[in-house]
Order: structure tokens, then sequence, then C-alpha cells
């Protein structure tokens, strides 16, 4: 399998639509490519309201992208408890929290250098 054959757009564009079929809440998008010593590109930030939903929010992500452009991720981790779970598609790092967790770790607060785009979702909050 190569990596790289897909656009980051695209990926991204995939990610979010994946996120979206199951509802996830809360979508942010962090553009890194400003900030020197990153480990990839962008993350993609989400959060779900049960173990249930971030398991059903990370099997959509890998569905959709691997059914699209036939990509799946470098690494997973985070599964055995579904609280925060990072999908690494090497660009694009994908982290798919419960809320409480989220707003423990507070990513976007560690990150507050990057580029922030807010993705408007069809969930209604």
């Amino acid at each position: 399998m190569q990596k790289g054959k897909a656009s980051a757009d695209e990926l991204i564009s995939l990610i979010l639509q994946g996120i979206e079929d199951v509802k996830g809440h809360d979508i942010v998008l962090l553009d890194l490519r400003e900030i020197e010593n990153t480990v990839c590109d962008y993350f993609i930030i989400c959060n779900g309201t049960s173990n249930t939903q971030v398991n059903a929010i990370v099997g959509s992500i890998q569905k959709t992208v691997s059914k699209a452009i036939k990509d799946k991720p470098w690494h997973i981790e985070g599964q055995d408890n579904s609280e925060w779970v990072l999908m690494d598609y090497v660009n694009v790092v994908v982290h798919v929290f419960q809320k409480q967790i989220r707003e423990f770790y507070d990513i976007e607060g560690l990150w507050g250098d990057a580029k922030f785009t807010e993705i408007e979702s069809s969930v209604n909050q």
C-alpha cells in the first residue's frame, strides 16, 4: 500500500464524512503546517457521547477512507477503553474523544498556535 497517493484535502474530506455519518460532535480541524517540528500537517478532533459512539466514529472513518482511496491508518491507539482514540494517517492525525476526556486533555489549548477551523455539523449539540 502506498502512502500519500491521496491529497491531504481528499483525506480530510473523507475523514470528516466518516465522522458526520455517525454524528460525531464538535469537529475541529487544526492546521499545523505553520508550526515548526510537528509530527503531522493536520489534526482532526471530535468527540462522541459514549465509548460505543467513539468506536462507531473510528469504524466509520476507517470504512469511508478505505472504500474511497484504499488507505488505512498507519497506527491506531486507544481502542481498549475508547475514551481517546488516536488514528494516525501519517500527515493527518485524528483524535476521537469522549467529551469529558477531550475537555481534560485540551488538545486545542496545547496547539493554540495552529489555525483552527470549526466544522459545521448537522448534529444538534
